[in-house]
C-alpha cells in the first residue's frame, strides 16, 4: 500500500522566466501557422539570450512555396510576445533584440512515414511513450502541489500586468511542498518564492511584503500556519532576469508543464510542435482519458500510458494504473473501455480533441493541464464529456 502520510514538493515558473519565454514564442509561430493552414507540419524551436532570440526548426505546408511569404511575420510575432510577457530591460527589449530566424522545410523522410497515403492511415510523427494523470485532491482533478505553485505565479503577473504591483518583474519562479495526511493534501509547509523586482533597495523582507498576499490568496484556508517556512527572494536581489541573466530554450520545463513530479513522464517537450506529433497531441489525449475516468467516479487517481512508433497509426499499448484507488473496476476493463470509446491514432486524437487550430501559444506558460477548456477550443483535454461512454463501455 502507498505512503499516506508525507509532503511533496513541485514547482513552477512564470511566463517570463528565459525558457518560458522561447516556449511562447515556439507556440505562438505555431498559432501562426494553423491559423493559415491547420494541416500544418510545425516544430519550432527558440533559444533566447541577452538581447537575442534564435527561432530554428521545420515547417510542412501543403503548398511549400508559400512558406517564403511567411517568413517575414516570424520575427513580429517574437516581438509581440516579449512585449505581452513585459520585457523592456536594456539588455532584453522587445523593440530592440535581435531576432534570427532558421525555420525551414520539412523534411521529405520525416513526412513519408507520418503522411497518409492510399488506405494507409496517418502515422504518429514520432516514436515514444506519453502519459497522462488525474487525481481527485483537487476540484481540477490536477495535483496539488503543482495547481497551486501554478496558482501563485499566475496571480502575481495578473498584479503585476495590471499596475497594481508595478515593482514586480517578468522572470519568477515558485515551489511548493504540500503535507499529505491519509492521502490528502492539508497544509503547505514550505513556500519558496523566487520573482524579479526593479529596484536594487528591495530586500527579500520588501520583496515578501508584496507578494505574501497574493500568495495566501489562492491557497485554500487553513493551509498556511505558523510552521509554514517562508523562503522568499532568499538569494537577496534579483533585479537582472529573464534572458539576460539566464538563456533560455524550448521544452526545457517538462515537469513544469505537466504534474510536477507527481506523474511519469515520457521525455517529450510539448511547446512548438504541430498535434500530428504524438508527444503533444497524446500526451493531451492521456490527460484527456485519465481526467474522463477519475470524473466518471471510476478511481480516486489514474495513470494512463501511450505508445506509439513513427508512421504507425495505432497505439502499440494502452496502459491503465488506478493505483489501487479503483471502484470496483478493473484497470484492464478500463483499458478495454478506452479502446471502445475513442480513436487513439493521431488523426482520431486530434479529430477528437479539435486540436488543428491555434490555441497553443496560451498553453506555454503555467500547465498544460488543470484549465479550464474554452469557447473556442483551447484546453479541450480538460473537457469531461466521455464520462458517460466510459461508464457504458464498462
Amino acid at each position: 500500500m502507498s505512503r499516506q502520510n508525507y509532503t511533496f514538493t513541485s514547482e513552477s515558473v512564470s511566463e517570463g522566466h528565459p525558457d518560458k519565454v522561447c516556449d511562447r514564442i515556439s507556440d505562438a509561430v505555431l498559432d501562426a501557422f494553423l491559423t493559415e493552414e491547420p494541416e500544418a507540419r510545425v516544430a519550432a524551436e527558440t533559444f533566447a539570450t541577452t538581447n537575442r532570440v534564435v527561432i530554428g526548426g521545420e515547417v510542412g505546408l501543403a503548398d511549400q512555396a508559400k512558406l517564403k511569404d511567411y517568413m517575414g511575420r516570424i520575427e513580429d510575432i517574437a516581438r509581440a510576445c516579449i512585449k505581452d510577457i513585459g520585457y523592456e530591460q536594456d539588455k532584453f527589449h522587445h523593440a530592440t533584440c535581435e531576432i534570427t530566424n532558421l525555420l525551414h522545410e520539412q523534411s521529405a523522410h520525416i513526412a513519408q512515414g507520418v503522411d497518409a497515403a492510399g488506405d494507409k492511415d496517418e502515422g504518429a510523427g514520432d516514436q515514444g511513450i506519453m502519459f497522462g494523470y488525474a487525481t481527485d485532491e483537487t476540484p481540477e482533478l490536477m495535483p496539488a502541489p503543482i495547481h497551486y505553485a501554478h496558482a501563485m505565479l499566475r496571480r502575481l503577473a495578473e498584479v503585476r500586468k495590471d499596475g497594481t504591483e508595478p515593482t514586480l518583474r517578468p522572470d519568477a519562479k515558485s515551489q511548493l511542498s504540500v503535507r499529505y495526511v491519509d492521502g490528502k493534501p492539508v497544509g503547505v509547509s514550505s513556500i519558496v518564492l523566487s520573482t524579479q523586482h526593479s529596484d536594487e533597495t528591495q530586500k527579500s523582507a520588501d520583496i515578501r511584503a508584496i507578494v505574501e498576499p497574493y500568495i495566501r490568496e489562492v491557497l485554500p484556508e487553513g493551509w498556511i500556519d505558523e510552521e509554514t517556512q517562508w523562503h522568499v527572494n532568499p538569494t537577496g536581489i534579483f533585479v537582472i532576469g529573464g534572458p539576460d541573466g539566464d538563456a533560455g530554450l524550448t521544452g526545457r520545463k517538462i515537469i513544469v508543464d505537466t504534474y510536477g513530479g507527481a506523474a511519469p513522464h515520457g521525455g517529450g517537450a510539448f511547446s512548438g510542435k504541430d498535434p500530428t506529433k504524438v508527444d503533444r497531441s497524446a500526451a493531451y489525449a492521456s490527460r484527456y482519458l485519465a481526467k474522463n475516468v477519475v470524473a466518471a467516479g471510476l478511481a480516486q487517481k489514474c495513470t494512463i500510458q501511450l505508445s506509439y512508433a513513427i508512421g504507425v497509426s495505432e497505439p502499440l499499448s494502452i496502459y491503465c494504473d488506478t493505483h489501487g484507488t479503483g471502484n470496483d473496476v478493473d484497470d484492464v476493463a478500463i483499458e478495454k473501455a478506452i479502446r471502445a470509446t475513442m480513436s487513439l491514432t493521431p488523426r482520431g486524437i486530434r479529430e477528437h480533441l479539435q486540436l488543428n487550430r491555434p490555441i497553443y501559444q496560451r498553453t506555454a506558460a503555467y500547465g498544460h493541464f488543470g484549465r479550464a477548456p474554452e469557447a473556442d477550443g483551447g484546453f479541450s483535454w480538460e473537457k469531461i464529456d466521455l464520462v458517460e461512454q466510459l461508464k457504458a463501455a464498462l
